[in-house]
């Protein structure tokens, strides 16, 4: 991997084989950052500020609505792009996650190809994978 190339995705979910799975799908081209609840991801994204955010909605401590409010209300982090990943496909989800400035919405589970085409929407200049 080139470091040109080397975009950083954080994937929060609480769930390890999500983590998994998209680290197995991701990590030849993009550097994968993980966090388990929505505290962490803020936190991480604080720290590392990933280019791109994969946030599961249903998550401990903190769901991921609050924390993709707390990156979207953040000075410093409020430009990167946040995507919501969720098991239930209800309208009301997807309006709550525009509502929290959410920039994209993917329900689980997902095809690679449903991935690839949504990073491909906020990483263009990305090696494509």
């Amino acid at each position: 991997m080139s470091q040109f190339c080397a975009d950083k995705i954080l994937i929060a979910d609480d769930e390890p084989s999500v983590r998994l799975l998209v680290k197995k799908l991701l990590s030849d081209n993009y550097i994968v950052l993980e966090a388990s609840n929505g505290e962490e991801a803020v936190s991480v994204t604080r720290t590392e500020k990933p280019d791109l955010i994969l946030m599961d909605i249903l998550m401990p401590k903190m769901d991921g609505y609050t924390a993709c409010y707390a990156i979207k209300t953040d000075e410093v982090t409020k430009g990167i792009p946040v995507v919501m990943l969720t098991a239930v496909a209800h309208k009301l989800n997807k309006q709550l996650s525009e509502a929290m400035d959410a920039d994209g919405y993917i329900t689980k589970p997902f095809s690679f190809q449903d991935l690839k085409d949504t990073i491909s929407q906020f990483l263009p200049a990305s090696k494509k994978i």
